[in-house]
């Protein structure tokens, strides 16, 4: 097949894994209340995790077919998105805005750590399973202060009793998660292989772009509302799973091999843009410049990416 229809895959294989995901969160959300679990883990275990499901299922499946260098794409890639345009963009629509909620005392700690933790764990150019371990049990403890430190948690949207339609729509979400992660990760050789460039390049970038919209029409929509901490929430618990879970789960299969040129410049720009996070919230309050500055790094980035710059 030529590049023009393993691209058409590509984007319709994408697209069916973002719409799957987010029929995955609706579903998990309504059983996970009609089963009386708590808000919070509500929110954080099945709402934040499904929202990491695209990178989580696509990444377990590149590592069964071989091709373990998308994981670590796929992670990077997204969490760069997830600062560099997703919190630009909202910089940028919504103007100024200030964040009620003190999230320097842990997460964002968290999320700094977490990118400093990764970074270290993969210098040797490979991501083992008991680093994939130490990952997860992190992950663990994260989760256990978040609910233990929580007097107050924030009530979700009321939904509906469970149905045998919920049932049903988590079950088809499921697999049609799975198809499209599947077809995503082959599209994605196959275009590298045709192209000529590493399989990482395209996870970090389109693949990383095409699992961050449903983020993007979230955090517009967010800072018009004047609710900015759902966009900062959404940054910062998305990059805190993607590290821990996304790179973890996947490597309890097999050994995540770290291709030779992301330490010459993604990890340095991944380290660089969660740092920026740090500076451009630490004051509880982004500024439209701020905005307009990470969107201009985002397109640095890109650009150096695939030599445009």
């Amino acid at each position: 097949m030529n590049i023009w229809i393993w691209a058409l895959i590509f984007c319709v294989s994408l697209g069916v894994l973002v719409v799957a995901a987010n029929m995955f969160i609706v579903a998990a959300e309504r059983i996970g209340k009609t089963l009386g679990m708590p808000p919070f883990l509500v929110g954080v275990l099945l709402v934040g995790f499904g929202t990491s499901l695209p990178e989580l299922v696509s990444s377990i499946l590149a590592v069964h077919a071989g091709y373990s260098e998308i994981v670590i794409g796929n992670v990077l890639g997204s969490n760069v998105t997830n600062i560099l345009l997703i919190l630009g963009i909202a910089g940028v629509v919504g103007g100024t805005f200030t964040v009620e909620i003190d999230m320097l005392k842990f997460d964002i700690p968290v999320m700094v750590g977490a990118a400093f933790v990764l970074c270290l764990m993969i210098s040797d150019g490979t991501f083992s399973t008991g680093e994939a371990v130490i990952c997860l049990l992190m992950l663990a403890i994260y989760l256990t202060v978040m609910l233990r430190s929580s007097d107050e948690v924030t009530q979700l949207s009321e939904t509906a009793a469970a149905t045998v339609y919920t049932w049903a729509s988590l079950l088809l979400s499921g697999a049609l998660i799975f198809l499209g992660a599947k077809y995503t990760v082959d599209s994605v050789v196959a275009i590298s292989e045709i192209l000529d460039i590493g399989e990482e390049t395209i996870a970090m970038s389109a693949v990383a772009l095409g699992t961050s919209l449903p983020e993007i029409v979230v955090a517009i929509a967010a800072v018009r509302k004047g609710q900015p901490e759902i966009v900062i929430g959404n940054v910062v618990g998305s990059n805190i799973f993607n590290t821990f879970a996304v790179m973890g789960i996947p490597a309890m299969i097999g050994t995540i091999t770290v291709p030779d040129g992301l330490a010459n410049f993604s990890i340095p720009i991944f380290l660089a843009a969660t740092m920026m996070h740090l500076l451009v919230t630490g004051d509880k309050r982004v500024t439209k410049g701020e905005g307009a500055f990470l969107l201009c790094f985002y397109i640095f980035f890109i650009g150096q990416l695939f030599d445009w710059l």
